[in-house]
């Protein structure tokens, strides 16, 4: 229809929620708060050291994001291979999926709200600060011990990658989530100075971009459902035609 068949159309708008979710993951209220110090405590220095210029913190931030995408791509790889498993039931876990993803939705919503969800089990690293080395462990700390809370929004995303046929396209889901999740540590590494004014100025505005994630789970979520992931894929490539070049 488009140069592009159905399993590729709607690798598109997965990849385009996955992209979103970890940008949304990023400004959570549990990660952005703590981006300064993560940052001066993977480089070794004061968070006023930081702001000094006294180290660089891009190669810190860089490990850091190799860690965490190195988790959520073992991740992506699990949850396809799954779905490759029970691929005859991949109608029925995709709604299952859709109904856990609508659930944590409502949560962000604060339509309910799930203790365990509210939970941050951080893992303790020891003492790896200012090492290339304590930077990968700690992004690996970070992918498994802030589950509890950017859970929901990893969750949608494994849910995607469940329901894909082939273990690329489930990875790739993952991937694009470790992109959107990384790509702003690192350039808050690289403008420490300006990225920590902008965070200053988007923390009135947590509860707001936490309820924004809620709607776009429970979006994703009646999607999974009603199976309108491939009528939305066949919308983006009407409306944006050079996305057809790209399968």
């Amino acid at each position: 229809m488009f140069g592009i068949d159905l399993i590729d159309a709607a690798f598109l708008p997965a990849a385009t929620v996955a992209l979103f979710a970890g940008v949304l993951s990023f400004l959570s209220p549990c990660v952005l708060p703590v981006v300064p110090p993560y940052l001066a405590y993977m480089t070794g220095i004061s968070v006023n050291g930081l702001k000094s210029g006294e180290r660089s913190a891009v190669p810190a931030a860089l490990m850091f994001v190799l860690g965490l995408s190195t988790v959520f791509l073992v991740m992506g790889f699990a949850a396809s291979a799954f779905g490759r498993m029970f691929l005859e039931y991949q109608l029925w876990l995709a709604r299952i999926a859709g109904v856990m993803v609508i659930v944590m939705g409502l949560h962000f919503l604060h339509v309910f709200r799930i203790p365990l969800l509210d939970q941050e089990a951080r893992l303790d690293t020891g003492d790896q600060g200012g090492s290339s080395l304590g930077a990968y462990v700690l992004g690996l700390a970070f992918a498994f011990g802030w589950t509890p809370c950017i859970g929901p929004q990893l969750g949608m995303i494994l849910g995607l990658a469940a329901t894909e046929a082939e273990l690329g396209r489930g990875t790739g889901l993952l991937a694009v989530y470790a992109l959107g999740l990384g790509i702003p540590f690192l350039l808050s590494a690289i403008f420490i100075n300006r990225a920590m004014g902008l965070m200053n100025r988007i923390k009135p505005y947590l509860r707001t971009i936490e309820r924004i994630m809620g709607a776009l789970l429970v979006a994703v979520g009646l999607m999974l459902l009603s199976g309108r992931m491939a009528d939305l894929s066949y919308w983006m490539l009407e409306t944006f035609p050079f996305l057809a070049t790209l399968g």
